[in-house]
């Protein structure tokens, strides 16, 4: 006769003790590792360029960051062109590398504030909110937009 092998279940218990200190911490695995991993090849490309954490000696100018940011999103993603020619990495991914850099040379405390002066109103987004409210209401059935991805290609 074999010796019968008996499996006993974890004791279970309400928490384990390092749970309650350890859900008050920064929530690392909240944010996309393959998102961040794209961000490090970036960042990888930046450094052999530049020299890893240039930025954080020479520090940065805000404005050519954000006119980075502009480029990859909008003059480049939204346009239609999804990865870059020089990297072969997303427009997105690029841009949020624009933004980790500014972000820790803000951190850092030497990155160049060359925002113009605020403008005494600011964007009144209450009011421009309510009259894109009334545009909506004035034209209630929305002709469908023009997409790329909707595009009819005519043969010639």
């Amino acid at each position: 006769m074999q010796d019968e092998i008996k499996i006993v279940p974890p004791r279970k218990k309400a928490t384990n003790p390092k749970d309650a200190l350890g859900i008050r911490k920064v929530p690392i695995h909240l944010v996309p590792m393959q998102v961040m991993s794209e961000v490090g090849l970036a960042m990888l490309e930046g450094g052999r360029k530049y020299g890893a954490h240039n930025y954080r000696d020479a520090g940065v100018r805000a404005s050519v960051y954000v006119d980075a940011v502009w480029r990859h999103v909008f003059e480049q993603w939204w346009e239609g062109e999804d990865t870059d020619g020089d990297s072969g990495l997303s427009h997105i991914t690029k841009a949020i590398a624009s933004l980790v850099v500014l972000r820790d040379s803000m951190l850092m405390g030497n990155w160049e504030d060359d925002r113009p002066i605020r403008h005494p109103n600011g964007p009144d987004m209450q009011r421009l909110n309510a009259k894109a409210s009334e545009i909506i209401d004035k034209y209630p059935n929305c002709v469908k937009p023009f997409l790329e991805k909707w595009k009819v290609v005519k043969e010639e």
